[in-house]
């Protein structure tokens, strides 16, 4: 069985594996605790910029990307391409939502290809 992430719970787990309090991290990341407090309930009155995401995943031991994808954004460095290829990326996810199975070849590929050309 698959288990689904949750931003918010992701980065509260890490926090107190890390042994921060929400005061503790907030001060290191520069922002106030209510709206890390917010982060980790998944309220928030507005969405995380990327470079906040990044700071998390380095004070937490997170892989970057994977958080950024994870808070619902893109990485500043796919964005490119994901313009180059707007008018497919709506195919391309329709057919992973309409069939697991394909998203599970495309992603079992990738995982190939990075073994065997890591970047």
């Amino acid at each position: 069985m698959i288990t689904i992430m949750d931003f918010g719970i992701l980065i509260k787990e890490a926090r107190k594996q890390k042994g921060y309090t929400q005061r503790d991290l907030a001060k290191k990341l520069g922002i106030d605790f209510t709206y890390l407090s917010k982060l980790e309930n998944n309220r928030p009155d507005y969405a995380p910029k990327e470079e906040l995401i990044r700071k998390l995943a380095d004070c937490l031991d997170l892989e970057e990307n994977e958080l950024i994808f994870l808070a619902g954004r893109i990485p500043s460095e796919d964005e490119d391409l994901i313009k180059q290829h707007y008018q497919n990326m709506p195919l391309l996810f329709r057919r992973m939502r309409e069939n697991p199975e394909f998203a599970t070849k495309i992603f079992q590929q990738a995982k190939i290809m990075e073994k065997k050309c890591p970047l």
